[in-house]
């Protein structure tokens, strides 16, 4: 680390709760003088009008600003992100009550969607007149009661559905993101990209 120089990282997207927005905040900060680190960190980036949950893109360049302000003639190398999305969530006390109602809505939702999922799947490609005919043409008999394919079938399709998401392991699910997680935050990246050029072109973003 360069002495005179405040190292700057930016990330693109960071989740607050407190209405008054310091640098450390949304930042982290380096400097080869630990005082100015803790002058920097205490800086006012913006303040949080009303009490609804809402989302503001600020730019590098206020930042640069307000640390030139602070520490007139430091270097500032940023590294990181040009521009961030500040997002404020209004904190709102735990209830265990409801959040378990959650779970189990989403439980629901998630079973009997994928249930349904799969079996219009199996409709639409005739699983079930498959099986029938790899029945007959191995038993040479018709197949009127089942037979092991189904149940080979059932039983496969909850076993790939854990090797898929990576979950056939506790451990391995804790040290791994799965392909869900992965889809979830390149949907997040995205959604950020978006909010940022909405704001540079409304010229809403704070500098």
């Amino acid at each position: 680390m360069k002495e005179g120089i405040v190292y700057l990282k930016l990330g693109q997207s960071v989740q607050v709760s407190n209405k008054r927005i310091t640098l450390q905040d949304i930042s982290e900060i380096y400097a080869w003088d630990y005082d100015i680190i803790k002058r920097l960190e205490k800086i006012v980036v913006l303040t949080v009008k009303g009490d609804k949950n809402e989302k503001k893109v600020v730019s590098s360049l206020k930042l640069i600003g307000l640390i030139q302000k602070e520490c007139p003639g430091v270097d500032i190398d940023l590294i990181g992100e040009p521009d961030l999305v500040v997002e404020y969530h209004k904190p709102t006390p735990e209830n265990k009550i409801v959040e378990c109602i959650k779970l189990v809505l989403l439980a629901m939702i998630v079973f009997f969607g994928s249930a349904f999922t799969i079996m219009t799947f199996n409709t639409d490609v005739s699983v079930g007149e498959v099986f029938d005919l790899i029945y007959e043409l191995v038993m040479n008999k018709p197949n009127t009661d089942g037979s092991i394919l189904e149940i080979s079938y059932s039983i496969g399709i909850p076993i790939g559905i854990l090797g898929f998401y990576n979950h056939f392991k506790v451990a391995k699910a804790k040290e791994d993101p799965t392909p869900i997680h992965i889809e979830m935050r390149n949907y997040e990246e995205e959604m950020n990209k978006a909010i940022i050029l909405d704001a540079s072109r409304e010229g809403s973003e704070l500098k």
